[in-house]
């Protein structure tokens, strides 16, 4: 998941508080998918990459200007230039660092929308943190837009749960190194 970033930075103070829920664990991807849908892939990992990188602008990038972040929340993030606000410290990585690659991406019917889904780790960097690692899942809704680059326009996912170091390194070996082709 790539949760709320009130959500993460809130957990970053509160150090741990956090439910012991269970959640999917990272798996492999259990489908090949079609070359559209690993374009989608790709560019998937290009948006994980901005956020692991601090690169706000290539975060921006990646980001629909009518987009809607937290989507299944009351009160959505909306607007390109309010989600990146809401994303500076995450961007920043002084206080949370936040991890996720696709598993799965599928095409819709008309060929310019795309839904993609897998795992999220957040890694809490605040020193005498109880808690370090969270496991999550997230879920994007892509469109490509006029100028033919697919960015976000809905982004959701469910509330992490608490992991251990050994399930945080189990997420990092599964990240694929490429799109499973059909």
């Amino acid at each position: 998941m790539r949760p709320a970033p009130a959500v993460l930075l809130a957990l970053s103070l509160a150090a741990g508080d956090v439910s012991a829920a269970n959640a999917p664990t990272p798996a492999a991807p259990s489908a090949a998918m079609t070359e559209a849908e690993c374009a989608v892939w790709a560019r998937e990992m290009s948006f994980a990459r901005s956020v692991a990188e601090h690169d706000a602008k290539a975060f921006a990038d990646h980001v629909a200007e009518g987009a809607a972040f937290g989507a299944s929340e009351p009160q959505p993030t909306r607007g390109r230039d309010a989600i990146v606000r809401q994303w500076a410290g995450i961007l920043e990585g002084q206080r949370v660092r936040l991890a996720w690659y696709p598993t799965r991406t599928t095409m819709g019917g008309v060929g310019d929308i795309a839904w993609s889904s897998g795992p999220a780790l957040t890694e809490v960097l605040v020193p005498g943190a109880k808690q370090r690692f969270l496991l999550g899942n997230f879920r994007s809704v892509w469109h490509r837009d006029a100028d033919g680059v697919w960015r976000v326009l809905f982004d959701d996912g469910m509330p992490p749960r608490q992991a251990t170091e050994a399930e945080a390194a189990a997420f990092r070996a599964a990240r694929p190194a490429q799109c499973p082709r059909a």
